[in-house]
């Protein structure tokens, strides 16, 4: 994964001022925040299967080799072939090496995003093969020469109007005086344009939302149906997937399956479930001549048994960042990868380093929504938490940062000093902002006042108060 770039806080303050952009934004508690809740209050048993597909994922990844051995074994049995990739270079060179042995020129790709880690597309364009996008907004992004802004919804920060300049500016084909002012008329265009390529494509690539070890079978879930003729129309089918995709037996699959769509969604369930096993066998009607698997690890081996290896279970349902303040603030282009949010503020430094990475896990308000709904139950504040920690023992936090820290510290350690000082500090802001009841600006918080107003104290501190709540219980 290369990164786009490192410059969080220039990003977050030009997302912060893009109007169209934060207008777009505005849909995501809509479009996905109640429909979760919704689809979660059909389901009384929806934490006991969380428990369920925690246990089932964290039984796997313990196990991670078996179970990776006996899917290639299933794969190989059914005429498949799959590659081992450690690295994103080796998963990209894989794929070009079938493209050129099968002469193929245009590839068709359901969504992925490991392929967007791996940076596969700009890959294949350079050696004179060309990849086109099928799912609806990885297409309307491609066009934009975009990468996704949501790991499900990679066109989530655009307006409809947006999309209409973006289709008149390429699709020529067709009459400029054609209306495109919805957004079934826009769909019903992009299926015209993409039903030739499906025809012309030798090659179709797809993601893998599970790879079953029973069977050899790999699984992708979608809405648009984009994912079926990418794998079925070509002659050469590949999956790119990478190793904690992995689960033992298809009925595994189907528990997790049930809190994916409605933690991602507010679906009960995707519209198409697919299935593939293999190449084409004597009979079947359609598929294709070769099926291959790409296994990427590209760092994840290094997460097992660490620290950050709970981050292995996630299932990219969006649900973290669909419901992360900072998220809704700025959007998914700001932190500069391939994975946005809280699991992006997680997972990049684990496969980059905290180095290049170290500011994402910053960019969080440890507010804990991302925690309380993820279906995996992965505790993405404490790994945050670790993050953290690392950058600050490497000396890799900005100067007043570690030595805000350390001052905190050295209170924190004495505490009649730390309780002096607060006292102090609360007092004196409750008497300064007693009048508006907020700041608009302050020393040293020019980052928050900014963009909000920071509320006045109301001239006590937590401790001051409890000790009054308790002297007022005793003398009742």
């Amino acid at each position: 994964m290369e990164p786009r770039s490192h410059a969080f806080k220039e990003n977050a303050h030009d997302a912060l001022n893009d109007a169209q952009l934060q207008r777009a934004l505005g849909n995501i508690k809509t479009g996905f925040i109640h429909k979760r809740a919704k689809a979660v209050a059909r389901m009384p048993e929806f934490d006991q299967l969380r428990d369920a597909a925690r246990d089932i994922k964290d039984h796997t990844l313990n196990h991670l080799d078996f179970y990776l051995e006996r899917f290639e074994t299933q794969v190989t049995s059914q005429g498949g072939q799959v590659h081992w990739c450690p690295t994103a270079a080796e998963a990209r060179q894989a794929v070009l090496d079938i493209c050129r042995r099968t002469g193929a020129r245009v590839v068709t790709k359901g969504k992925s995003m490991v392929a967007e880690e791996i940076g596969l597309n700009e890959f294949l364009e350079q050696h004179a093969v060309e990849p086109v996008e099928t799912d609806l907004g990885e297409y309307i992004i491609q066009l934009r020469q975009e990468p996704p802004s949501h790991i499900i919804a990679p066109a989530v920060h655009l307006n409809r109007d947006q999309v209409e300049r973006d289709f008149r500016q390429h699709h020529l084909q067709f009459p400029t005086d054609r209306a495109l002012d919805e957004a079934r008329q826009l769909v019903n265009e992009a299926r015209q344009v993409l039903r030739d390529r499906y025809l012309q494509a030798d090659v179709g690539i797809t993601g893998a939302n599970f790879m079953i070890a029973e069977t050899g079978a790999t699984v992708i879930v979608t809405n648009e149906g984009n994912g079926d003729l990418t794998q079925s129309l070509p002659r050469v089918h590949i999956v790119i997937a990478s190793l904690e995709k992995i689960v033992p037996t298809m009925e595994d699959a189907t528990t997790i399956m049930r809190v994916l769509a409605r933690s991602a969604t507010g679906q009960d369930q995707t519209v198409y479930t697919t299935m593939s096993a293999g190449a084409r066998r004597d009979g079947d009607l359609d598929g294709p001549d070769e099926f291959h698997v790409i296994l990427l690890d590209n760092g994840r081996s290094a997460m097992l048994g660490g620290d950050f290896q709970d981050m292995l279970r996630c299932i990219r349902c969006g649900a973290c960042m669909n419901h992360c303040p900072v998220y809704h603030a700025v959007g998914g282009h700001a932190y500069g990868w391939t994975y946005p949010g809280p699991m992006g503020a997680v997972l990049t430094p684990a496969l980059v380093g905290v180095k290049e990475a170290g500011h994402l896990p910053n960019a969080s308000t440890f507010c804990g929504r991302c925690e309380a709904v993820c279906p995996m139950h992965i505790p993405l504040p404490k790994m945050m938490r670790h993050w953290r920690e690392r950058e600050f023992e490497r000396h890799l936090s900005p100067l007043p940062v570690r030595s805000g820290l350390k001052l905190w510290a050295f209170l924190a350690t004495r505490p009649r000093l730390y309780q002096l000082a607060t006292r102090m500090q609360a007092g004196l802001m409750g008497l300064m902002g007693r009048r508006k009841g907020r700041f608009g600006s302050l020393p040293l918080a020019g980052g928050w006042t900014r963009h909000r107003d920071f509320p006045a104290p109301e001239g006590q501190t937590f401790q001051q108060r409890w000790a009054k709540h308790r002297r007022e219980r005793r003398s009742a």
